[in-house]
């Protein structure tokens, strides 16, 4: 798979641009790769894509805001979509954004106004967009995981495919806009006569009615039933995160533009180790024995079990730290680390044999902390209060 520009490389605006700049640079990517202007260029259409792409992003703050912060890693939904153009129809495009075009008739290019289509119709309608949460386990955080789905949603009609009639002959054409799908009015304005266009009220831009609806869907073109939808979670995301699936949404009435599917990111707790953005901390409990002496102790990490050499003389609130055993960034820019904080357990009662040899000990010199360690332990607890 190619490596995806950058959206505002694409439309050759700066991070700063404003959402009209924004517009105004797709308009003239949208109109120079146009496929009308651009018959059976393949590369055309492909730039005109990723152009539509990437106005889909950056014209929405919310989209354009995850994309600053996560780039095009935070752009990832359903299986091959994601955000964009990439995972739409021409006619989806056109759906989308034709009013960019200024109502169907911008700079000359008639054509324009049918966005793309042959005879001028545009399909009004979209599908309402979904929200699901999906609860993750660290470990598939970690490495990133597919999931399937089910959800309760509106999808095309299986009978009539979304059209919502009974059959291929039971439409008339609209006699309102006269089969086109759109009406144009002419307005006087002081700098002469103006004519706009609009989605037809009665037919809503199909350009024909309906007269024997489809007894399924009752001619909606849509029903409720439950469905499977696989999507991808990209590695490193986060609690709060909020993930895209373009056209996994609710299908839209007799055949328009589906929603998408918004996936809500939670994560479930580990029972042992705590997130700390990319790095993983565990708490590690040591006797005064293994501190003291040093030890082999097993550990857990995302991986499974890991074993870890304690030195002799390990002091408590030491950190040891495994490198790249944390999470990945959700920009692939690197991996966290595992971060193993040191205490040692002081036992509350001791037995009388065991207080003997504690006495013992507590007049060796090995037992009395020199005057650096305690310097040392002392500026810790200064650090605290300044």
């Amino acid at each position: 798979m190619a490596t995806k520009r950058c959206y505002y490389e694409v439309l050759e605006v700066s991070k700063t641009a404003s959402a009209d700049e924004i517009k105004k640079a797709y308009r003239k990517k949208a109109i120079q790769y146009h496929p009308d202007k651009n018959p059976g260029d393949k590369e055309a259409e492909e730039k005109f894509k990723e152009a539509a792409e990437a106005y889909e992003v950056l014209s929405s703050e919310e989209k354009k805001s995850r994309y600053d912060q996560f780039g095009h890693a935070g752009m990832s939904g359903a299986s091959g979509g994601g955000y964009g153009g990439g995972g739409m129809s021409m006619d989806d495009i056109f759906s989308h954004f034709g009013d960019v075009f200024g109502g169907g008739f911008g700079g000359g290019f008639s054509n324009f106004g049918g966005f793309g289509s042959s005879n001028g119709r545009r399909r009004a309608n979209r599908g309402s967009d979904l929200r699901v949460k999906v609860k993750l386990t660290l470990k598939e955080i970690a490495t990133g995981v597919e999931k399937k789905i089910k959800v309760k949603k509106y999808i095309s009609c299986p009978q009539c495919k979304g059209s919502g009639a009974e059959n291929d002959k039971a439409y008339s054409t609209c006699s309102t806009c006269r089969g086109q799908g759109q009406v144009t009015r002419v307005m006087n304005t002081i700098l002469g006569q103006m004519q706009t266009a609009a989605v037809c009220p009665d037919c809503h831009g199909d350009g024909k009615t309906i007269t024997k609806k489809c007894t399924h869907c009752y001619g909606e073109g849509i029903i409720k039933d439950d469905d499977i939808i696989t999507i991808n979670i990209p590695a490193g995301v986060e609690e709060g995160m909020q993930l895209s699936a373009g056209g996994k949404g609710n299908a839209a009435r007799r055949g328009g533009v589906n929603g998408d599917l918004l996936i809500a990111i939670e994560e479930e707790a580990h029972p042992e180790l705590i997130r700390d953005q990319q790095d993983i901390i565990y708490n590690l409990l040591l006797t005064f024995p293994q501190a003291a002496m040093g030890s082999a102790v097993e550990i857990p990490t995302l991986d499974g079990k890991a074993k870890i050499k304690i030195e002799p003389g390990t002091q408590p609130g030491k950190v040891l730290r495994l490198r790249s055993k944390g999470l990945p960034s959700v920009n692939r820019y690197g991996t966290g680390d595992l971060l193993i904080n040191i205490a040692v357990y002081v036992p509350e009662k001791l037995t009388k044999e065991q207080e003997t040899i504690l006495s013992g000990m507590e007049n060796s010199p090995n037992f009395q902390p020199s005057s650096s360690v305690k310097e040392k332990i002392f500026s810790k607890f200064r650090n605290i209060f300044d």
